[in-house]
């Protein structure tokens, strides 16, 4: 097990709370400093133990000082306020710990997570109500390989149902020679079956008998209907490709997939007295509370005539994820406002006793992205936005910015750039809010060189390569340099990077990267005021110099790991 700053804290404590006789009830409540000046952490809750053992608190935290052992971890514990512990790390302990070792931190009991995410409707183009899935969920992807985790990617994509069959149906209506030509605006194309299927009722009868071959899997409806789903996955894969998304063509396994699934678990759960029938449909009832919410609605995993639906389709991948690919935890990216659904998924199947002891489900909530009218995100016509188009303006408008400050560069180095930074903003914008939360999209902001945005973080990750850039020196050498610290910048940006490994565990066990833009954020203040107050090539000495290099090579590679597992690829000049 890796034993984080935090962790180390926490059993230091503990121990003491131990040798004092404190019920193993009574928490260790450590925090990081709000106000640095005091310490570096600081532990509270003494004041709670110390009514409950009707004692002073003042003076019982000043017997968990006295039990404290290690000291040479700490500078210095002293009693603040009404009973607080402050605690400031001693800079031995930093530079012991400072090291190109930090990087590498793991998890402590790997898992194999499946992880669902972007989820288009192959009928249709992605649209920006795709993008804080697909984007939210790469990170965390990113997060949990990086963290020694067996990650298994599942776009569960729509690729079947009625509307298959409707469209199947126009691809023969239309006989085109060029079908991949047709298909290049999927937009027009679903326009144009869904105009006939309203319109002609003997169009619609031939589009309901496609979906009947189809699910007779006829050769000639199969056939065109995996042209179809191809060509649809091809312009998702240009969209993954462009975003830097990890998503591939693999890792698209449709609703079709499951359909040999569906009589086998809707049968399971009935032999389970899981579901049970109503009216003629099978359905999974909850007890009151089951759901933890008001509504109980029923689960209905199987329509009086037959017919199977989502949620069938759902339970069959829970089963495939846990049966055949032994998943101990899976994550669902998927909009807040699925959250009934998931919850009544996740009762229903732990009902059918499929889990083992340990297994987690997760639904990683996102909320709505929203126009500057705080309505949800769309053009001024009221259309849906396509993704593409969205990617488009965020490249322009950064080639502008680019332009503007660089015009003396070629278009290739501009271009360039622009690409970079237009992709980055749009993930970064979405990344750095509290996944739960609805925001605001606004170009500006997200471009803006100032603040928690991607440009500013760019340009901090060039700051500190551009000292090693000057001054020709390697920066993967001075990694390995002895770090000394002696200033208060340098402590407290030393503080700051010892804390990596704890942010980057508690944003994958919690699903929330914003915790590691903030933490990223922190990190480029407290380098840009180490960088101004305590000079790195003009230093007093060079065992100095040799120690700030580290420090700055050490920040260096600790923002471009972090941006790395954001899905945001760092550049070498702005």
């Amino acid at each position: 097990m890796q034993i984080t700053t935090f962790k180390l804290l926490e059993q230091k404590f503990r121990a003491a709370f131990d040798k004092l006789g404190f019920n193993a009830s009574f928490p260790v409540v450590l925090k990081e400093s709000g106000r640095p000046e005091f310490g570096d952490y600081q532990v509270n809750g003494l004041m709670s133990i110390a009514k409950s053992l009707k004692a002073d608190a003042r003076e019982l935290a000043a017997q968990v000082i006295a039990e404290i052992e290690s000291e040479d971890i700490f500078s210095k514990l002293e009693v603040a306020g009404p009973g607080f512990i402050n605690i400031t790390l001693s800079n031995e302990y930093l530079s012991h710990n400072l090291t190109k070792d930090l990087l590498h931190v793991v998890a402590d009991h790997p898992r194999t997570i499946v992880v669902d995410y972007s989820s288009p409707n192959l009928a249709k183009e992605m649209h920006v109500g795709h993008l804080r899935s697909t984007i939210i969920g790469d990170a965390l992807v990113r997060l949990y390989e990086f963290l020694g985790n067996k990650v298994i990617r599942r776009n569960h994509v729509g690729d079947w149902g009625t509307q298959f069959g409707m469209l199947v149906a126009y691809l023969l209506e239309t006989n085109d020679s060029d079908l991949n030509l047709e298909l290049n605006d999927l937009e027009g194309f679903y326009r144009k079956a869904k105009t006939r299927f309203d319109a002609d009722e003997s169009f619609a009868e031939r589009a309901r008998e496609c979906v009947v071959k189809l699910q007779a899997k006829d050769p000639q409806i199969i056939a065109l209907w995996e042209q179809f789903v191809k060509i649809s996955l091809n312009h998702c894969q240009k969209i993954y490709d462009r975003l830097q998304v990890k998503l591939t063509p693999k890792d698209a396994i449709g609703e079709s997939s499951y359909n040999d699934l569906l009589p086998l678990v809707v049968q399971d759960l009935v032999d389970r007295k899981v579901a049970v029938d109503s009216e003629g449909a099978k359905c999974v009832f909850f007890a009151q509370g089951e759901l933890e919410t008001p509504d109980e609605t029923p689960f209905i995993i199987q329509k009086k005539d037959g017919a199977y639906l989502y949620s069938t389709t759902d339970i069959a991948a829970v089963y495939d994820r846990v049966k055949n690919l032994h998943a101990d935890r899976l994550v669902y990216v998927i909009d807040a406002r699925q959250s009934l659904h998931l919850r009544q998924l996740f009762a229903a199947v732990k009902k059918a006793g499929w889990m083992q002891a340990g297994t987690i489900m997760e639904h990683v909530a996102f909320g709505t992205m929203l126009g500057e009218d705080n309505k949800p995100f769309k053009t001024r016509s009221g259309d849906v936005i396509k993704l593409t188009a969205l990617i488009e303006e965020a490249v322009a408008r950064a080639t502008l910015l680019v332009r503007k400050q660089n015009p003396d560069w070629s278009d290739d180095e501009i271009n360039k750039l622009a690409e970079a930074m237009g992709i980055a903003a749009l993930k970064y914008a979405d990344l750095s809010k509290n996944r739960i939360s609805d925001y605001v999209f606004n170009f500006d902001q997200m471009l803006a060189f100032d603040g928690n945005t991607a440009p500013y973080m760019l340009y901090a990750y060039v700051r500190t390569i551009s000292i090693f850039k000057k001054a020709h020196l390697d920066l993967k050498t001075c990694l390995d340099k002895k770090i000394v610290i002696v200033e208060n910048d340098e402590h407290s940006l030393a503080v700051h990077l010892v804390k990596f490994a704890d942010r980057l565990l508690q944003a994958a066990e919690e699903n929330y990267p914003h915790y590691i833009c903030s933490y990223i954020y922190d990190l480029a203040v407290l380098f840009m005021k180490f960088y101004e107050n305590c000079p790195i090539i003009k230093a007093e000495n060079q065992a100095v110099q040799d120690s700030r290099l580290a420090l700055a090579a050490l920040t260096s590679e600790v923002l471009k790991v972090s941006l790395s597992l954001l899905g945001i690829s760092v550049v070498e000049r702005m």
